[in-house]
């Protein structure tokens, strides 16, 4: 028998890799496999859901589970398999936060903690007076924090963004890094034989290629329209639809939307992973709370799939009737039909008009120069055509222009570079101007920036209307029943600012140094839990707090208490 010996060797290499791959802990681990990996549940009662994953949320997509805790926090959280604690966070935005790395693979998040364990929570409070800071961060090495499965490493709570108590749990592929939806690990615990409902319809014809209706702007129908509706053209469609559970009263996000035409699937949408770059994709995919079923030509959300080679869009050029049929399921496999009907009616369809400086385009750099503004919109920025509406609105006493480059707002998939000249400096200190965007109802909102030879630059992730302000007015600061503070062991705070928001905070008590934290952004009040171990106990105290904005403009409280 002849023997090819460079074949042998190739077989022989590929035949040692896999043995040392299958003989080494850590050299090889096999992909993260849902169907294969058991997890243990973070709680030992029954599972029910305040929110489920890819729930369309503002710019971002619900990334894990919510899991409801009986409108309670202190409920101990478990390891859902062997592990150890790969990260340990406090931030504002997710209050107490633990990050677990698993041997199966994946990875998760537990975020809204009220409290962490054991050495846990000791290391954490040293660094926090160490730091002089609330939010602490701490990255321990593999080996230093192993878990088991079904071990407690945290309580649950009700701490950062958070609307009432719960667990959010973000389950991820370790190799990828990709947000999993963890539903399918706990599927033989949840009950649920509830289908999605929709809600309505959204017709999109686009820009100069179709119409609606005989109109050429977007369209809202009810989800079984009662006749159909006249179309011609190229049409994209959208749809609302929520998905529900036995028992409880909360609605959910869709996991898979299916569009068919005429018996011919032309498009389809799968909830069930993203990358946490993808997350801003859901402002292309998403209208006003409708699903699009069909892809901008900026969009590069994976989870979104086009069957008909033309993007989902659909052609009406045939004056007869288009069956349309929504399937929607959720991630247990209860699903549920729409049915409706495009009737095809020739009509003109109105040419766009637009002059090509007001044109930002999807695929190119857009740039924007105009006397006191300037606007850069690099590539891979827009997920479609933009047409501007560009104006300009004065005022006498105005210190710059206010610049309309659109009339509603315009998402942008990053930060981009926008400058504004300003007419006068009323203010010498120039660290009190800002960039505020303007709302459709004449409000303003701090988008930050800095002076620069006569302009302020700053970033901004959407199109919109913008001008320049002053903030020189410092944060409100009031204390919440000082009375009790001795009583209850807690100091608490409101700080407010109307301009352009709370920077920092600091507090001390007898002159050293004094953990104030926002346990709950929500509620934004500024909270000390008064410590023996920080604070004698059976006296007088004198209390400092100073609270900054963004502008630099500060507040200080001086108060005296007992304790």
């Amino acid at each position: 028998m002849i023997v090819n010996l460079q074949n042998m060797k190739s077989f022989l290499c590929l035949l040692g890799l896999f043995l040392v791959g299958h003989w080494l802990p850590g050299w090889a681990q096999e992909p993260a496999d849902a169907a294969k990996a058991s997890f243990v549940p973070p709680f030992d009662f029954p599972m029910t859901f305040s929110g489920n994953f890819g729930e369309i949320r503002a710019n971002h997509f619900h990334g894990g589970l919510d899991f409801k805790t009986g409108g309670t926090i202190g409920k101990p959280v478990r390891a859902l398999v062997d592990g150890y604690l790969s990260r340990i966070r406090v931030t504002h935005g997710s209050g107490y936060v633990l990050d677990v790395a698993y041997e199966n693979g994946y990875s998760t998040i537990n975020r809204h903690l009220s409290a962490f364990v054991g050495e846990v929570a000791r290391r954490v409070e040293d660094l926090q007076y160490e730091q002089e800071s609330w939010e602490v961060e701490i990255i321990p090495s593999p080996g230093e924090y192993p878990v088991k499965a079904g071990q407690v490493i945290a309580l649950s709570g009700n701490t950062g963004y958070s609307f009432g108590p719960h667990l959010h749990l973000d389950v991820f592929e370790t190799e990828t890094g990709d947000f999993i939806d963890p539903l399918p690990f706990f599927a033989d615990k949840v009950k649920d034989h509830t289908a999605p409902r929709a809600e309505g319809i959204m017709l999109f014809p686009q820009a100069g290629q179709g119409v609606v209706e005989g109109k050429p702007t977007r369209q809202t129908f009810p989800a079984r329209p009662a006749r159909p509706i006249n179309a011609w053209g190229l049409i994209g469609v959208g749809i609302k639809a929520y998905d529900y559970m036995d028992g409880v009263h909360n609605r959910y996000g869709v996991h898979t939307v299916v569009l068919e035409v005429d018996g011919v699937e032309v498009f389809r949408s799968v909830v069930d992973r993203f990358a946490s770059d993808e997350n801003r994709y859901i402002n292309s995919w998403t209208q006003s709370g409708y699903m699009k079923s069909f892809i901008d030509p900026g969009n590069r959300l994976r989870m979104l799939h086009a069957a008909n080679g033309n993007r989902g869009l659909i052609t009406i050029d045939e004056e007869r009737a288009y069956h349309l049929v929504y399937t929607l399921s959720d991630a247990l496999g209860n699903t549920s039909k729409v049915r409706f009907t495009l009737q095809g009616k020739k009509t003109d369809i109105p040419a766009v008009e637009h002059r090509e400086k007001y044109t930002f385009r999807w695929n190119r750099t857009n740039y924007l120069q105009e006397p006191g503004l300037d606007l850069v919109v690099p590539k891979g920025m827009l997920y479609d055509d933009v047409f501007l509406d560009y104006a300009v609105r004065a005022d006498s006493g105005d210190i710059a222009f206010t610049y309309q480059l659109t009339d509603v707002r315009v998402p942008l998939h990053s930060y981009c570079d926008l400058a504004i000249g300003l007419r006068r400096l009323p203010v010498a200190d120039t660290t009190k101007y800002y960039v505020a965007a303007v709302t459709e109802r004449g409000t303003r909102y701090s988008v930050g920036g800095n002076y620069e030879n006569g302009f302020m630059r700053t970033r901004i992730r959407e199109l919109g209307t913008y001008t320049v302000a002053i903030d020189t007015v410092p944060p409100v600061v009031t204390p919440v029943n000082p009375r009790q503070w001795g009583r209850t062991g807690r100091i608490v705070f409101k700080a407010k600012d109307k301009e352009t928001g709370i920077r920092s905070y600091r507090g001390t008590i007898d002159g050293q140094y004094a953990l104030f934290g926002k346990p709950n952004s929500i509620s934004g009040n500024l909270v000390c839990e008064l410590d023996p171990k920080h604070v004698k106990k059976g006296g007088r105290h004198r209390l400092e707090l100073t609270v900054t904005d963004e502008c630099g403009n500060r507040t200080t409280k001086i108060m005296n208490f007992e304790f």
